[in-house]
């Protein structure tokens, strides 16, 4: 009687751990050009100037990244950061897992840039809508399936990247009803593929109508019959306008889609030379400096705070280090390393003030276990478990373990 009451009190607390987990906060980062600059030797320093052996575990052990993203491109074309064919992608995906890291696979559907200008068809892929669907869903099965045999199965996956119009060469607006089932199709087809190969991960529709949600809510609207799980957000100040803005989107998500997580799984600031084609100035308020990027940074942080229904945080691109090297351009300047220019912070491939403030979308929370509980010890044959507040266990412990990323009941 008494072991029957043991275990259904621990049945309660893993059930209530689970409901815990899956509104805890995420920070991660789409790092996809990091093998790219370690390829090329470029250092990563941290902010006094001391380079770092492994800068992916600089960015988990002291910019306190738990999860990678990483775009995937069908036949990449080399072009400027399109690189990342799926090769690229396993190696550098196996690696992020062995990091104890969480892994977002970025599906561009593309040969190159996919952004809400331009979902343009890969090269040799059918145009024929039947043919096109079971295209997709073939493909990333495929590409799951390769994941899944190098040790880099994805947590996270987005079913295309700003996909606020369209894919595949398809175009689609909320104020034309014409060609919504096409765009549904594909996408579910995508998400099936997603179901067979990774039923554990979770599944992103990713917009960029953040600073124009009529627009946002409509597209989300329309998509209610597919398969996914999160509102995937791109959100920068410079094209989706300030914070008020982005709060009564982020109201509105709560409201309109209850079942919903949101995550920002885009978002970055510039450390120098604010653009001159910005929709939006705000350069009064947070400086194209590396001191202004930080302010930004931590008054979007505290503004996401606000939202229950927010479980994710990605910068874009931090890993941006272009100082003493031409591997990216144009240069972007919204990256969290020195380029080596101004008077604020002079030294090159040092790491920026708003590099060590993203960690503050998670502070107060336990964030060990996913690293801990995956680490390289994992391999061997005696295989640590791990409390859920991230302690080593020994013989005897009763209760709930984390063994290698997922919960027992001892």
């Amino acid at each position: 009687m008494k072991s029957t009451k043991v275990f259904a009190l621990l049945f309660f607390l893993y059930i209530s751990c689970n409901q815990a987990v899956a509104q805890s906060r995420l920070l991660g980062a789409d790092l996809s050009m990091l093998p790219a600059y370690e390829q090329a030797g470029v250092p990563f320093k941290d902010a006094s100037g001391v380079t770092q052996a492994d800068p992916l575990l600089f960015f988990r052990d002291e910019g306190g990244i738990r999860c990678v993203r990483v775009r995937l491109f069908v036949n990449p074309t080399g072009e400027t950061g399109v690189i990342q064919s799926i090769d690229y992608v396993k190696s550098f995906g196996a690696r992020i897992k062995q990091a104890g890291m969480k892994l977002m696979l970025d599906f561009h559907y593309s040969d190159t840039w996919a952004d809400p200008n331009q979902q343009k068809l890969p090269a040799g892929w059918p145009t024929a809508v039947a043919a096109l669907t079971a295209k997709l869903h073939d493909y990333t099965a495929e590409s799951l399936a390769a994941l899944n045999a190098a040790g880099a199965t994805p947590d996270y996956i987005q079913l295309g990247n700003e996909i606020s119009y369209g894919m595949c060469g398809l175009k689609v607006y909320t104020n034309n009803a014409q060609g919504w089932d096409t765009f549904r199709n594909y996408l579910n087809a995508a998400a099936r593929a997603c179901r067979e190969k990774c039923p554990q991960a979770k599944l992103i529709i990713h917009t960029e109508r953040a600073g124009q949600w009529s627009v946002g809510k409509a597209i989300y609207q329309r998509l209610a019959t597919v398969d996914y799980d999160i509102i995937g957000l791109s959100y920068y100040p410079i094209w989706h306008n300030s914070l008020n803005v982005l709060s009564a989107t982020l109201n509105d998500c709560a409201t309109s889609f209850p079942d919903k997580e949101v995550m920002i799984v885009e978002t970055a600031y510039n450390n120098a030379w604010y653009p001159s084609d910005a929709t939006y100035n705000f350069s009064s308020t947070y400086p194209a400096t590396p001191a202004g990027q930080q302010k930004f940074v931590e008054a979007l942080i505290a503004e996401l705070l606000r939202h229950d229904n927010v479980t994710g945080l990605f910068y874009w691109f931090p890993e941006e280090n272009p100082y003493e090297n031409r591997l990216y351009e144009p240069w972007v300047n919204r990256g969290l390393f020195n380029n080596g220019y101004g008077d604020e912070w002079p030294r090159g491939h040092c790491a920026l003030p708003a590099f060590y403030s993203l960690k503050k979308f998670t502070a107060g929370q336990p964030d060990a276990i996913d690293v801990i509980a995956n680490d390289k010890s994992a391999n061997k044959p005696s295989v640590p478990s791990y409390s859920l507040s991230g302690r080593r266990i020994t013989a005897g412990y009763r209760g709930i373990t984390v063994t290698q990323g997922k919960k027992y009941i001892k």
